[in-house]
């Protein structure tokens, strides 16, 4: 094993921390857009209250499980890191992709 894959990469810190940042950004954004679908303002589909709460099941989930699959392979801290943020800002970008898309409702 060489001594790089031992130490964690500093920059990689950063990343992680940008990658949080615009999970958060998106999430709020599709919050915004849920209440305002809620509200009779944002065209939503129907189901959205439904996948809005089993969602987060599975994107925990897969997180949870990356995360200890990273460790269990020796990956540094911010490699098992990254690993837990991927499935969760996945899901954040697709639900802002989605929701964006549909805009403002048309009476």
């Amino acid at each position: 094993m060489k001594y790089q894959d031992i130490l964690p990469d500093p920059f990689a810190y950063l990343t992680n921390t940008v990658q949080v940042a615009h999970m958060m950004a998106e999430a709020q954004m599709v919050i915004g857009m849920r209440l305002m679908g809620m509200a009779g303002v944002w065209s939503v589909p129907s189901a959205e209250d439904a996948r809005m709460v089993s969602e987060k099941m599975h994107a925990v989930t897969r997180s949870a499980a990356d995360a200890g699959h990273a460790m269990m392979r020796g990956e540094t801290p911010d490699k098992i890191t990254a690993a837990a943020i991927k499935p969760l800002r996945q899901k954040t970008r697709a639900n802002a992709k989605r929701l964006g898309k549909r805009g403002l409702k048309r009476s």
